[in-house]
Order: C-alpha cells, then sequence, then structure tokens
C-alpha cells in the first residue's frame, strides 16, 4: 500500500526529470558500485548518464538503463558531453562523482529544494566524509557511514555559498541554458566547479544543503599526477580571476595555501600524496605566471 509520503514523492517524480551525470576515466569497479544506489533512489532519476573515454571504462553487466556517451578525456568536456545530450528534456541535472556514494533519499531531496525555492539555481550538498583528505575510504565503510549517519528527513540547513563541490552538486537545467564547463581546464579540470558556479551566479541563488548527503570516497586511482595538479593549482586560479570567476583575493589565498602545505609537507609527505610533483607543478606555474606564458592547457606539456 502506498504511504502519503511515497505519493507526494510519485508526485513530484511525474512532474520533475531529474538527470545523474558520472564522469569517469579508468574506474569501471567504482562505477559499479555506485550504480547500485542511484537506481535504489525514493524518487528514481529519469536518466543515469555515463560520460566516458573508451570502452574499458565501463563495467561489465551496466544496466540498460544507463546511457553511455563516449569522447575525448577531460572532466570538463566529459561533463559538457553529458549535459548536452539532457540539458533541453530535464528539470534538475545532478553530477556525481565516480566515488560518490549517495544517500538513498538524495534525489527526492534535491528535487524538493528546487521546487521549494525557486531562486535557487545551484546547490552543493553535505558530505558525511570525504577521503580526499585521508587517501581514499574503503567502499564498505563508505556504505556503512552513509546507512548511520544519514538520516531520512534531515534539516534544510540552506546556506548561501559562492561555489559548488563537484562531487555531489545539483543545477536547475532552466537555468543553466547555455553555461558549460570551461574546456580550457583540461584533465582534472581542477577548480572547474568553482568556474561553473562563478558563470550560474549571476542567475540566482547558489546553496549548500545539508538535506542531500553521501560519502565522497576520495579514490586516488585515476587522479591527476603530482606534477601536473602541482601546475593547476598555482595556474588555473589565476586563469579563472581574469576570466571574473574568482575572486582575486580567493585566488591568492587558494595558491598560497596549496604552495606552502606542499613545501611543508616535504619533510613529512603523506604516502597518498605526491608532495615533491605538486612542488615541482608549482615552481613551472610560477615560472609561466612571470614570464607571461601561464596557460590551463600547458598542464597536457608536464611530466
Amino acid at each position: 500500500m502506498m504511504t502519503e509520503q511515497n505519493h507526494k514523492i510519485e508526485k513530484i517524480f511525474d512532474e520533475w526529470k531529474v538527470a545523474i551525470i558520472i564522469a569517469s576515466i579508468g574506474r569501471r569497479n567504482e562505477i559499479e558500485q555506485l550504480l547500485p544506489h542511484l537506481f535504489s533512489q525514493t524518487l528514481p532519476p529519469w536518466k543515469v548518464i555515463l560520460s566516458v573515454e573508451k570502452n574499458d571504462d565501463i563495467p561489465d553487466g551496466i544496466p540498460s538503463a544507463v546511457e553511455i556517451i563516449k569522447g575525448p578525456r577531460g572532466l570538463t568536456a566529459q561533463r559538457n558531453r553529458g549535459l548536452e545530450s539532457v540539458i533541453n528534456n530535464c528539470d534538475v541535472i545532478v553530477f556525481y562523482d565516480d566515488d560518490f556514494i549517495p544517500a538513498r533519499n538524495s534525489i527526492a531531496e534535491i528535487v524538493k529544494i528546487f521546487e521549494k525555492y525557486p531562486e535557487i539555481v545551484a546547490s552543493t550538498g553535505l558530505v558525511l566524509a570525504d577521503g580526499v583528505k585521508k587517501g581514499g575510504i574503503e567502499y564498505d565503510v563508505s556504505v556503512d557511514i552513509v546507512n548511520n549517519q544519514s538520516i531520512s528527513n534531515p534539516p534544510e540547513n540552506i546556506r548561501d555559498i559562492d561555489s559548488l563541490y563537484g562531487c555531489n552538486m545539483a543545477l536547475r537545467a532552466k537555468a543553466v541554458g547555455a553555461i558549460r564547463f570551461d574546456e580550457t581546464l583540461p584533465l582534472y579540470g581542477w577548480q572547474e566547479d568553482v568556474d561553473f558556479a562563478g558563470q550560474l551566479l549571476v542567475k540566482g541563488r547558489i546553496v549548500s544543503a545539508d538535506t542531500f548527503q553521501g560519502v565522497h570516497r576520495g579514490v586516488n586511482k585515476g587522479r591527476t599526477p603530482g606534477a601536473k595538479l602541482g601546475y593547476a593549482q598555482v595556474v588555473n586560479p589565476l586563469y579563472l580571476f581574469k576570466k571574473g570567476t574568482m575572486r582575486w583575493k580567493k585566488a591568492l589565498i587558494l595558491v598560497l595555501k596549496n604552495i606552502i602545505a606542499n613545501h611543508m609537507r616535504l619533510i613529512w609527505e603523506e604516502p597518498f600524496i605526491d608532495r615533491r610533483g605538486r612542488a615541482k607543478g608549482n615552481w613551472i606555474g610560477l615560472w609561466h605566471i612571470l614570464t607571461g606564458s601561464s596557460d590551463p592547457r600547458r598542464i597536457n606539456q608536464i611530466k
């Protein structure tokens, strides 16, 4: 028998089309682990898009309901291909990283936010734990955290922000319109979510909400090598400042924070972070800035 709550969810589903886009490279196992959490949502997604480079990125036995889009690698390009495929036919677009595990009520809670607050154009959810900061979180541990810490009727606790966290963000499709991720930021596209938010902010409110939750596992496999990331840590903020999607103060703090962290950690380097590579990339980026030759796309030349 359908409860009153389930009836409300069903009614919302009839009116809202939610597309989930996952951009992935070389993480077949993580995709295989993520998909059941998408198809067991209390409010099922209208469409699930997997944007990859080649067949080797796709796990065996993938559900037929998953739409596969293939093209050249690069987070921004892969996300844009996903956007192009659904932007004119859905109401909400959700981006999850391939190593993110959402709570079962996440999609329903996302829709509730956009339905209740028409002025909100984008939202980032609550990350219960982030493995990026601790060398990764095992899948079983992530599931336990989601099951034990997420709650079925969480308080909204909505806060206005000026950026998004790309591992767990939702966008109002109508507000996105012609806005796309900047493909000048190649590979992992460091700060691409901040840049996208900077473009979207003129359309309405961007918020952080505790209502949709999950765990970012922070899997190390498939991430940008140390020297390349170190280059992006210096060059990308300057590029975004010049573009107008990042304030100069935030850009400066971000650059200095990463340079200091990378060099201080050279003394006691974490086993899961290539601080030497990052420091090397920092110096190459600084040299390119001083010589007027910095360009985010030059990350592809860094060894």
